[in-house]
């Protein structure tokens, strides 16, 4: 019984004491509300008005399958050209989409960009609920219009806060240090190559401890990962086949 009381109450936020005592009585379980309460105080649990306000990391783990993530980062080549790389990922599924590469981002680019994503330009990223983004100037007005035409909701992220986007920096964390950190970058086209090899990979191959390790695709099909009965030895094989887009720099084309 107080397992069900505390997991009442966890899971429903707004739920008091009176609430729980009437959903308990449908199940025909007898308690007071002050029992109720005292078991909540015993677990750290608040009152319903205070413990009804809803953390930033709640609040996106509750609402995780309708939110996606965007974000711009940055990648220098080898003739000292700075290149600007927009992404979008969908926070619940962990799976991205590349939106584009460009050398000037400029408000039109972005805007058709978003207007790529209402459009469903990648079915396995359906148009958001909530779009999060930091405050960069590139992300003008008309871009969140579009968006919000959709019906989505754009957050933008508090000032100097990376960690209130933090599925987005992560997985700039991730394709730089697996892909990008080993090679030289001699301009746009090998820069998008590199990150559609790397994108596929990141969504259909490689494991996510979040995700229980499985590829965001497993969770999209809900279906586990299938090794077709493939010796370990042939899966590694397998696995640096695929990982072709990391190559020595002198390899690399022009």
């Amino acid at each position: 019984m107080v397992a069900l009381i505390v997991r009442l109450a966890t899971e429903n936020h707004r739920w008091g004491c009176r609430r729980i005592q009437g959903e308990l009585a449908k199940l025909g379980i007898r308690v007071s509300a002050t029992s109720i309460r005292t078991v909540l105080i015993a677990h750290g649990l608040q009152p319903a008005p205070r413990r009804a306000s809803l953390s930033w990391r709640r609040f996106l783990r509750a609402q995780a399958h309708g939110i996606v993530a965007t974000d711009f980062f940055t990648v220098e080549t080898v003739r000292l050209r700075t290149l600007y790389v927009l992404f979008f990922i969908q926070v619940g599924a962990r799976r991205v989409h590349l939106a584009g590469v460009s050398d000037h981002p400029r408000a039109p680019w972005v805007v058709q960009r978003a207007r790529e994503l209402s459009m469903g330009a990648d079915p396995m990223v359906p148009p958001p609920r909530f779009l999060i983004r930091d405050r960069n100037a590139k992300f003008t007005g008309a871009f969140d219009a579009v968006l919000e035409a959709e019906g989505a909701k754009v957050i933008r992220t508090p000032v100097q806060a990376p960690n209130a986007n933090s599925y987005a920096e992560r997985w700039v964390l991730s394709v730089r240090s697996e892909a990008l950190d080993h090679l030289l970058i001699m301009g746009v086209r090998y820069l998008e190559r590199v990150l559609a090899e790397y994108v596929a990979t990141y969504n259909e191959e490689r494991p996510h401890r979040s995700l229980g390790l499985r590829p965001p695709t497993a969770i999209a099909d809900d279906s586990p990962v299938a090794f077709n009965g493939e010796r370990p030895e042939r899966l590694l094989e397998l696995i640096g086949q695929r990982q072709r887009w990391i190559q020595p720099a002198h390899q690399a084309p022009s």
